[in-house]
């Protein structure tokens, strides 16, 4: 009994070691597979990945017989490729001939004399003021528009300029002086001694879409001190917007940007993706008054405008703006219009012709009505002189004048001459 009752336990010791033996074996092959499966696995789509400890990470799908780091590396190349767009082309394009406009100029401040209190002269207050001058400088930019040197620019950045220096892209600094200015177009074009410099091309503003991509570049702030210009990158907001007058210039058909355009922008081109010029980057709205900055409406002088007047800055160093029409109008009353029989009381009457004038030439007469100069309606002397002045009047140039006349409505045109 008793070597029977050792035979049963010696079997029971026996198969209690083979199973904790085997239990071992099937939980390393268990665990060793659950390795592999952490450190690769797939995607329901059949693409491989790798789970750690922050989560699934899928790559590309493994090209059987590269290496994994040929993977990458064909990878990134890929994500390269798409980092360089047509935006990213166009700025590489037009970076190197943008540059700064660094402008000396002097203002003149009058301050009173300290010591001079005569209240027993009547022109101490003439005499206790003395002039004081003070050199200022300002910033703007520029870019150039052909290869031996020319810069175009704002008029309002070089305006009563003492010295102007024009910073390329490697801190390359050069004097420039001035070969024509604009201040009713907000126009200027300088030169450099220098040749062989990288230059834009214009496109037609005319072609310009809202909503397309626009890239301002340029200096604001000062930035682009022996460095590269700005870049911002927006898309046109619209077309055609007109402030006639502002600060005694003309903007016409100009282009609205979202780009941000700040202080020290004014005069920098405002490109499409193709690289090329449809705009020079002028002025923006700031908001309320006091503010200051870019608040996502900016505006630019269309490319079109621009080459009609550095053509003539180029030949002539100026737009000849001393034009002679040879008119003159007053506002139309109601015994004026009873007087030549106009049905209305709105309007414009020519009072006044001066003989053998481009306007008598046309073939305009006293008691004419005027009812539209270059299309737009005018119905008082306010709104014809701006009709005017929008007109772009220069020598040579031409106005397309619409008259009343004894019931009759006349077209003429009135083509400009210089001032006698």
């Amino acid at each position: 009994m008793t070597s029977k009752f050792v035979k049963i336990f010696f079997f029971i010791v026996l198969g209690f070691a083979i199973g904790v033996i085997g239990y071992h074996q099937c939980g390393d092959s268990f665990l060793k597979s659950r390795q592999n499966e952490n450190t690769q696995t797939t995607s329901g789509n059949g693409v491989a990945g790798e789970i750690t400890d922050s989560g699934y990470t899928e790559y590309p799908e493994v090209i059987q017989g590269e290496s994994a780091a040929e993977q990458r590396e064909e990878f990134n190349e890929e994500i390269n490729i798409q980092r360089r767009n047509a935006i990213t082309r166009a700025i590489k394009q037009v970076s190197p001939a943008v540059v700064s406009v660094n402008v000396m100029k002097v203002e003149s401040y009058y301050q009173r004399r300290p010591g001079y209190n005569d209240p027993f002269d009547l022109f101490s207050d003439f005499f206790r003021l003395y002039r004081t001058q003070i050199p200022v400088k300002s910033v703007g930019s520029g870019f150039f528009v052909s290869h031996n040197g020319f810069v175009l620019t704002n008029e309002h950045v070089v305006q009563n300029a003492q010295e102007i220096i024009v910073v390329m892209n490697e801190g390359e600094e050069h004097k420039a002086k001035i070969v024509g200015l604009d201040h009713l177009t907000d126009i200027a074009l300088l030169k450099i001694d220098k040749e062989n410099c990288p230059y834009l091309r214009f496109g037609n503003s005319n072609e310009a879409l809202i909503g397309e991509w626009a890239i301002a570049l340029g200096n604001p702030f000062g930035l682009f001190i022996k460095s590269q210009p700005t870049v911002t990158v927006g898309v046109i907001s619209a077309l055609h917007r007109d402030f006639s007058p502002f600060s005694d210039r003309i903007y016409q058909d100009m282009i609205q940007t979202d780009a941000a355009i700040n202080n020290g922008n004014s005069g920098g081109p405002l490109c499409n993706i193709l690289g090329q010029v449809i705009g020079m980057n002028t002025f923006i709205y700031t908001g309320e008054s006091g503010q200051r900055g870019n608040v996502g409406i900016g505006f630019a002088i269309p490319s079109n405008r621009i080459n009609e007047v550095i053509t003539d800055l180029k030949k002539h160093g100026k737009i000849e703006r001393d034009v002679w029409i040879g008119f003159q109008v007053s506002d139309l009353t109601p015994y004026l219009a009873r007087m030549v029989g106009y049905p209305k009381t709105r309007g414009v009457i020519v009072v006044k012709l001066d003989q053998k004038s481009p306007a008598q030439k046309a073939g305009l007469e006293v008691g004419d009505v005027i009812l539209k100069i270059n299309s737009k309606s005018v119905n008082n002397v306010n709104e014809a002189q701006s009709a005017l002045l929008t007109a772009d009047p220069k020598v040579g140039s031409t106005l397309d004048v619409t008259v009343w006349r004894k019931g009759n409505s006349l077209n003429l045109t009135i083509i400009l001459e210089k001032q006698r």
